[in-house]
């Protein structure tokens, strides 16, 4: 539970990003060189492309970046949040700034702070097995730097999130690791996902540099607990995990998830649903995580909160729930 002079449970950093969500069958990878199962980035014109391939008509947009669609998720389950990020002062930024507001997110942009350019965006195609690939443009948000973080905000906060994916960025490993000395010195708990088996793959040496020392709370899915420890089993892995995390959740898909919780490892059951698109599960569970976490629930607790969360989002398309459908949520499991 925050302390009385804490503003904030979770002060999120990471890609603004706004998805473009639409489905495609399975030759579609094939038939346009894209690398299937994984986030991918790539330059504007190759964006263009693929849009130009997909069906437009049965897409839909939504406000989305993995940090974003896990503060979302804290403030719709009655956590409070805050979102460092960049924009562009254009159409797609003007939406998720206004997306951002209508959850009730706190954020360091206004429109007119905006720098000229483009949004960040990111197509994602779900085939019907359920499986995501993203291809992102990160448009303006690749300039995110430690300029754009808020000392006074992280000071305030509970939790500190830091999102994997901004070690792709050379301004956006120098912010996540500002982040974390501002946390660390005003004893601010930081939490860190590692958002992406690319991301741990390939830019590994710059992920090491954010963990430092060791982080709080870590969340990561078993193949990205395996390639970062170098083990072939996930027993292996979280062992390993505990030497650079004091905490941390391993999600495992279909079969629930594994908490450590400092002491112990606690076992997680899946919810039995038919999987749909797995865009968003990942953010879900860290959102209903760190709110149960910041609101006085055990580990245990709050990873039966995670993994409810994240199978209803699973069973739809698109990586948020509805505010009623997050108040279903909190009744079903804490009342």
């Amino acid at each position: 539970m925050p302390s009385s002079d804490q503003k904030y449970d979770v002060y999120g950093i990471g890609n603004a990003i706004v998805d473009i969500i639409t489905e495609v069958e399975h030759d579609f990878f094939a038939t346009n060189e894209v690398e299937r199962g994984v986030m991918t980035l790539v330059d504007e014109k190759r964006q263009q492309q693929l849009m130009k391939a997909i069906d437009m008509k049965r897409s839909k947009m939504s406000g989305g970046g993995s940090a974003g669609n896990t503060v979302v998720a804290v403030n719709q389950f009655g956590g409070k949040s805050f979102y460092s990020c960049l924009v562009a002062n254009d159409e797609l930024g003007k939406f998720f700034l206004a997306d951002l507001k209508r959850n009730g997110v706190d954020t360091n942009l206004t429109v007119e702070q905006c720098p000229e350019g483009h949004s960040g965006r990111c197509l994602v195609m779900t085939t019907p097995d359920a499986e995501r690939t993203m291809n992102t443009f990160l448009g303006v948000s690749s300039f995110l730097s430690p300029e754009h973080l808020d000392a006074e905000a992280i000071k305030n906060s509970s939790y500190v999130y830091l999102e994997g994916y901004l070690v792709a960025s050379p301004k956006g490993l120098e912010a996540l690791k500002e982040a974390k000395k501002i946390a660390e010195r005003n004893k601010v708990l930081v939490a860190l996902t590692f958002s992406d088996p690319s991301m741990v793959k390939y830019f590994s040496k710059q992920m090491e540099e954010v963990v430092g020392a060791s982080v709080d709370l870590l969340f990561c899915n078993e193949e990205e607990a395996m390639i970062y420890t170098g083990t072939d089993t996930i027993k292996d892995a979280r062992e390993k995990l505990k030497e650079v995390a004091k905490r941390f959740a391993i999600t495992l898909g279909a079969n629930g998830a594994l908490i450590y919780d400092g002491d112990t490892f606690i076992q997680i059951e899946p919810y039995k649903v038919k999987a749909i698109d797995t865009n968003g599960a990942g953010d879900m569970f860290s959102g209903a995580f760190m709110y149960a976490i910041t609101h006085g629930h055990s580990y245990a607790e709050a990873g039966k909160l995670a993994s409810l969360a994240s199978s209803r989002v699973v069973s739809q398309f698109g990586p948020r729930l509805q505010p009623e459908q997050m108040k279903a949520v909190l009744g079903d499991l804490i009342g």
